[in-house]
């Protein structure tokens, strides 16, 4: 990973009060240093105390990790959440957006949204004053991808010049593993059927964004996608909202599943990933998800390290 000219502080200083919507807010040097932060937290090496702010989370899709990995990021920062699930606020009957954005962040320190429609948090973030965080839409999960790249990080010491390749549906996790690589370096294959690429649009911003040579490459062939690649990334075929295509994607997925014949295209010590929760025996095998080769939970657990220096950042914490 490229060194911090100035310290991780003095590049991460400038995201004080800024929202966080997608992978692309933030410059290369800023990833970096947020991995950075991450790792120090990791390991003890810095404590950070943002005096009890509050974090307000509205979700209304359903949530685990990325639920319980904020409420204990800000936790141990020395704050608390608020949970304002819309089932029992008035979010629920229909109160304007721009009126709740307004009024919460008059309670709250930061939003976290996790919601359907990427436009329903640009507004949050339009009419809020305090920062908004995308905790998963539709289009990008960048939180997740932060995870996903410090995991990464970890098992191979260095991230330029690698090369992830994620095997399913290009979906909002592909999407942001796409940008989040571009800006650090790291080549991005995504492999999906016919039908199921990912946006051009995000492509093609993933592809502008790219440092140090870092390419952005699709193919429908799920062996050339993995061929040679040092980390090996599914995810579920069927996301929330498309339970009722569940049957339709299982048939076009079909030739798509993590085994243990697909892992073998990788690198000799290439890593598993999936973003969770998993269906052992349609994306993934349960003899790959268990297998040595796997750094699922590792990247699971990464979720609240990458959160607490994102908000720390955010928060002015450093």
């Amino acid at each position: 990973m490229a060194a911090i000219p100035h310290g991780v502080a003095a590049v991460l200083s400038p995201l004080k009060g800024r929202d966080f919507l997608s992978s692309s807010d933030f410059t290369s040097q800023q990833t970096i240093a947020l991995l950075e932060l991450a790792t120090q937290l990791k390991k003890g090496e810095r404590r950070i105390d943002l005096g009890n702010r509050v974090l307000g989370l509205i979700f209304t899709k359903a949530s685990t990790r990325t639920r319980v990995s904020f409420q204990v990021a800000i936790a141990r920062l020395g704050g608390q959440t608020v949970d304002l699930n819309p089932t029992v606020t008035q979010l629920g009957r229909g109160e304007p957006l721009e009126d709740t954005a307004r009024v919460l962040s008059r309670f709250c320190d930061s939003l976290a949204v996790r919601t359907f429609d990427q436009e329903e948090l640009v507004n949050y973030a339009k009419w809020a004053s305090i920062p908004v965080i995308n905790a998963l839409t539709d289009l990008e999960h960048p939180c997740q991808a932060l995870a996903d790249f410090l995991t990464l990080q970890e098992a191979l010491g260095t991230l330029e010049g690698h090369t992830l390749a994620y095997v399913g549906d290009g979906n909002n996790v592909a999407h942001s593993l796409m940008i989040c690589g571009a800006l650090l370096g790291v080549n991005v294959r995504i492999g999906s059927p016919v039908g199921f690429e990912p946006l051009p649009e995000v492509v093609a911003k993933a592809r502008e964004l790219s440092v140090a040579g870092a390419k952005i490459e699709l193919s429908n062939d799920p062996y050339e996608t993995v061929r040679g690649a040092n980390a090996v990334y599914t995810d579920v075929w069927a996301s929330m909202g498309q339970e009722e295509e569940q049957d339709v994607r299982q048939e076009s997925f079909k030739h798509f599943c993590l085994d243990k014949k697909l892992f073998t295209e990788a690198s000799p010590n290439a890593i598993v990933l999936h973003c969770l929760p998993a269906h052992r025996g349609e994306e993934i095998s349960a003899e790959v998800m268990e297998s040595a080769s796997s750094r699922i939970f590792e990247q699971a657990e990464n979720r609240l390290h990458v959160q607490q220096a994102l908000l720390a950042a955010l928060l002015g914490g450093l």
